[in-house]
């Protein structure tokens, strides 16, 4: 765990430089095309249970900007706040609202991720059960080798706009 969370330190800061202009650009962009804030936040589940206030860009339904965002996962770049923080990991389990059924225990024991298993194995095409399934394969066998390999097969999974 303590490789992890060194991985997260290094690689979260650096991410979140380069990404910052895109957070600008995409936060300009739900600011000028839908009323509202930009920043949407929700309560999930972190490291052993510990409800934290999840930040996302706001996509409006049924605007372009919005599943432009979510196309592209634009919208999960603020996230790099929380790995920062210490309440979400770069790589872990889905992030999910406490009490959620698929909320166990054995999900608990890491830091909700970025990315994960779920997002490289074909993201939202997944039904849940299989997305629960990857998570908990993730929790028992995690180790910094697959991080990194998580972390290198994300980017043609986004690139690929898959889910």
């Amino acid at each position: 765990m303590f490789a992890k969370r060194i991985l997260d330190l290094t690689a979260g800061p650096i991410l979140l430089l380069i990404a910052a202009p895109l957070m600008l650009l995409a936060a300009t962009a739900v600011a000028v095309t839908s009323p509202g804030p930009v920043l949407a936040r929700t309560t999930r589940a972190g490291l052993a249970g510990r409800p934290f206030q999840m930040l996302t860009l706001r996509t409006a339904p049924g605007t372009t900007t919005g599943r432009l965002l979510r196309r592209w996962r634009l919208d999960v770049l603020p996230r790099l706040i929380h790995v920062l923080r210490g309440e979400m990991s770069l790589v872990g389990p889905c992030a999910l609202p406490p009490g959620h059924p698929e909320s166990t225990a054995a999900r608990q024991l890491v830091r909700p991720g970025l990315t994960g298993l779920w997002q490289i194995g074909r993201r939202s095409d997944l039904p849940w059960e299989e997305m629960g399934v990857l998570d908990l394969h993730y929790v028992d066998q995690h180790w910094l080798g697959l991080d990194l390999l998580i972390l290198v097969r994300t980017v043609p999974a986004v690139f690929a706009a898959r889910g």
